[in-house]
């Protein structure tokens, strides 16, 4: 795992809904798609790679270790507080939900269950709050995994530094930048912005895919 700079894009509001946003990074030499909080991104282009800026959230890279199909989530809180599916709870800021529906797309893209690849990435303190919303992050992708019996071949959480990360994944590669405090402040008060907004918007049944 690399820590070279990523480079950085701002978040898109379409419709009320975050969007990925797409450009061309001649650094790479690839398309890059930001993941955005809240949304996930599959592919199995060998050109793409899926960045995403952390603080408190944690990402999710998988991939098909064969075939090279591969994505990556952004999810907020761990879960629901009722555990229930329907309405506001189908969401993708809830972990739970973000998981399932990563790993279900990957399988219609052709993914097998038994070649996944799982690398976790987030999980900050940033937020000054007594809810220790990273740490119930990580927890909780801890547990799924367990449950779910997919081992973990990498990862990176937990400290009082956000992350800049780029996942190429034809290769599975992963690389990473720990934010300065400057930077730090900057998406923690994102973060802080992103959840009342997703709070206070109506979230139907059916959550909308790109």
């Amino acid at each position: 795992m690399s820590s070279d700079m990523i480079g950085e894009s701002s978040v898109e509001w379409s419709g009320g809904t975050l969007r990925p946003h797409k450009f061309y990074d001649p650094k790479f030499k690839r398309m890059s798609i930001k993941v955005q909080p809240g949304t996930h991104y599959v592919t199995k282009n060998p050109g793409e790679m899926i960045t995403t800026t952390l603080g408190s959230c944690i990402a999710v890279c998988i991939r098909d270790t064969t075939n090279g199909v591969g994505g990556m989530n952004h999810f907020m809180l761990p879960e629901s507080d009722s555990g229930k599916w329907g309405g506001a709870n189908a969401s993708m800021r809830f972990g739970n939900h973000a998981m399932e529906v990563l790993m279900n797309d990957l399988l219609k893209m052709g993914a097998a269950r038994n070649r996944l690849e799982f690398k976790v990435f987030g999980g900050a303190h940033v937020i000054s709050s007594s809810n220790a919303v990273g740490d119930k992050n990580i927890s909780f992708i801890e547990r799924f995994l367990k449950n779910e019996h997919m081992a973990v071949a990498a990862q990176h959480v937990g400290g009082d530094r956000g992350r800049r990360i780029a996942y190429f994944p034809d290769s599975g590669k992963v690389k990473m930048k720990l934010l300065e405090k400057a930077e730090v402040a900057s998406v923690a008060k994102e973060e802080q912005m992103l959840k009342k907004k997703l709070d206070t918007s109506e979230v139907e049944g059916s959550v909308e895919l790109f």
